[in-house]
């Protein structure tokens, strides 16, 4: 029986991970043609239940974490970390790596046609599995997000800078396209769902009231506002073309420590924006500094153009008091 062509060229990936990251490449093809079907195939964006930790399941989030789960044995990974599971699965005892996944990330946008995507990381693995995620993001040795809309690409960073890919539709490979993908120092551009203003906290309220006081304001300029609802679709475009996206805590319980995952969606993402020149904080702390407490636990994150993402964080180092002044002089929306 003849070998399957693998999915992407081994020149450009270490060896020890080349089995792992081709499994992904591969389902990831397959599911970039599941997923162009659109409802002439079967019903991807139907509600299949929840997860455990909070998060409602689309049929195509089953689907994608199963054939990932599937893909595994024989890659040299050890220990798969879902957001579609509520605990790591064993793959392979002699396996030396750690893979997180979000498997099928914006799943909530399958039926309108938006773009949506998968999120990796890659960590070594150590004795336990816990031990294996739950340490600094700035240990991962791979992460990568596929983005599946007009075309498919992949972004992948081995830390040594965000290589970019496309794939190839005939051939079911993914064929490099930049060799150091490079994100804007500066931005006129920035994403957050401000239909939760009146819940952030005053430094966010204050630096968004301050993009949005326009050319009479303390910017002098006009900033544009994006907001797609899909985290990989939202790291796309500022990787693309600049700007800054912000998914703070808010006064909400549930959501006092943002909504966004730290293994398998704030991690990986800080990673790549980092590795292509951009900056990803929690706010004020930078992202690959920190631990997750558990394999779900939250964090706010902010990430995108180096110069905003560091206004971001001076606005949060302004003591209340100063803040609070800034706020009320300049607040626009009055909440």
């Amino acid at each position: 029986m003849l070998a399957e062509p693998s999915a992407i060229d081994a020149r450009h990936v270490p060896e020890p991970l080349f089995p792992a990251v081709n499994a992904i490449c591969r389902i990831s093809a397959g599911l970039s043609a599941k997923i162009a079907q659109g409802p002439l195939g079967q019903s991807l964006g139907d509600h299949v239940g929840g997860t455990g930790h909070g998060d409602d399941q689309k049929a195509l989030d089953v689907i994608a974490d199963e054939a990932f789960a599937a893909a595994l044995p024989g890659t040299g990974v050890r220990y798969y970390a879902s957001e579609e599971r509520e605990t790591a699965i064993d793959i392979d005892p002699e396996g030396r790596l750690a893979l997180a996944m979000d498997p099928l990330d914006g799943s909530s946008n399958i039926d309108v046609n938006v773009s949506i995507g998968t999120i990796f990381s890659i960590f070594e693995a150590r004795e336990t599995a816990e031990a294996s995620f739950l340490r600094p993001g700035s240990e991962q040795i791979a992460a990568g997000y596929v983005i599946y809309g007009p075309h498919t690409a992949l972004m992948l960073t081995f830390g040594k800078g965000t290589l970019h890919f496309v794939l190839d539709r005939q051939t079911r490979r993914f064929e490099l396209v930049e060799q150091a993908v490079s994100l804007p120092a500066r931005t006129r551009e920035f994403a957050i769902n401000t239909s939760n203003y009146s819940r952030w906290v005053k430094p966010v309220r204050a630096y968004v009231d301050d993009c949005l006081a326009g050319e009479n304001g303390p910017r002098q300029g006009t900033f544009n506002m994006r907001w797609i609802a899909s985290l990989v679709a939202e790291t796309h475009r500022i990787l693309t073309r600049g700007g800054i996206f912000l998914y703070p805590g808010d006064e909400r319980p549930a959501y006092r420590q943002g909504r966004l995952r730290m293994v398998y969606e704030c991690a990986p993402i800080a990673f790549i924006i980092e590795q292509a020149g951009g900056r990803a904080t929690d706010g004020s702390t930078p992202i690959l500094s920190k631990s997750a407490s558990a394999l779900h636990a939250r964090t706010p994150l902010v990430f995108g153009s180096s110069n905003e993402v560091t206004r971001v964080a001076t606005y949060h180092d302004e003591p209340e008091d100063e803040v609070s002044a800034l706020f009320g002089s300049r607040g626009l929306f009055r909440a």
